[in-house]
Parts: structure tokens; sequence; C-alpha cells
């Protein structure tokens, strides 16, 4: 992802679309399937032409399951996630424009229900504010992105994810022994036996953050 460089406009109003149960069911495996995905990109394959590869295609499944379930926020927020990889690989060419993108989809997502995925959106779009650059350069702004991330701890205090972005947040603020706090936090969060290769992935990120801030 880019480091330093969204508009502070107003969110558009969005409403989620009521889907039958059976659906949510479905959807609920295809995002997962998504999700499971990015997690097998960002830690298992190897090279980074061919992680960009398969970035590009897994982009592709996740919009058609965008497709497939309108007006829901989950898949947005998973293709909003996959799009700001593929932002955090590009070429200096094509970082921002991806970049933007990512930011809309997450704000459609934000919009819609802003507590889906214990508040995965708000956390999403905190960390983009401040790996963007800020103006003149680009939209980046970091005490959005505070105000963000503190919404998406809230929804998730013990989280993995959530202490570990705000603790990489806290670190880019200069803050070492708060981002120590909330990576420490993050380490005691619980195993998910449900998604193993992000769990064992981001905690190895947690640790290499945690030496950094030490």
């Amino acid at each position: 992802m880019m480091k330093r460089i969204v508009l502070g406009s107003l969110l558009a109003p969005a409403l989620a679309i009521a889907v039958p149960t059976a659906a949510l069911a479905d959807m609920a495996s295809d995002v997962s399937a998504v999700n499971r995905g990015w997690a097998h990109i960002t830690y298992e394959v190897k090279g980074s032409s061919t992680q960009t590869k398969a970035l590009d295609q897994l982009a592709k499944e996740a919009a058609t399951v965008v497709a497939r379930y309108p007006g829901q926020a989950e898949p947005l927020l998973w293709q909003g996630i996959i799009v700001s990889e593929q932002a955090n690989r590009a070429n200096f060419f094509h970082k921002l424009g991806l970049a933007t993108k990512a930011r809309d989809i997450l704000q459609k997502a934000y919009s819609i229900d802003p507590k889906a995925a214990q508040g995965g959106a708000a956390m999403s779009l905190g960390v983009l504010y401040y790996k963007v650059p800020g103006s003149p350069l680009a939209w980046g702004d970091g005490d959005k992105a505070g105000r963000l991330l503190k919404q998406a701890l809230a929804l998730d205090p013990d989280g993995l994810d959530a202490n570990y972005f705000y603790g990489d947040y806290l670190l880019d603020q200069g803050d070492k022994a708060g981002a120590r706090t909330h990576l420490q936090k993050a380490l005691r969060a619980p195993r998910d036996p449900n998604r193993p290769v992000w769990d064992t992935g981001r905690r190895r990120e947690v640790r290499a953050l945690l030496a950094k801030a030490s």
C-alpha cells in the first residue's frame, strides 16, 4: 500500500437490500471463498508477479460476488480489500487510481452497514486514509484515519486486525508506546480456527511490527 501520497466528502446514504435466509448462507460462503483467496495470495503465494496475477483474478471473482448480492456490505468490503491489496502491489502510475477505487468501494460498504464484519469497512477505510499521502499529493487524512480505526476498535476491542492496524497507525504517528500496547493486545487475541492462514500470517506481521516499535 502507498505511504502518504479521502476526500472528506459525506458518504452517500444507502440501504442494505433484504436477502432471503438461504441466500445469506450462500453469500457467506462466497465471501468466505474470497477471504480465503486473499489470505492464500498474501501469505502463501510466492513471487510478486504470481501474486499480482492471482490478485487480478481474485478481484474479478470479488466483483462477481458483489454483483450477485447487490446492496450487501460484506461482499463490497472484501472487494475493497482486494482492490486495496492491488494498490499496495501496483506500480507508481496505478497506485493512486486503485487506492481511490478501493476507497469508493469501502465507503459504499460503510454507508450500507458500518458495523458489518465487526467494523471491517471502517478499519479498511482507516488504513487507506493513513497509508495514502495527504494533500497536495492525494487525499490521505491522518485524523480521519484515527477516527475510523477507533470506530473499528470499539466494535472489536480484542480483535487481532483491529489492534494490529491501530498499532500500526499509532507507530506511523510516532506513538511507539501506544503502538506496543495495541500490538501486544493483538497477539493476545483468540486464534481463529476458521481462518488459519490469515491468523498465522497476521500474527507474524504483528511480531515484526512490534520489533520496530520496541
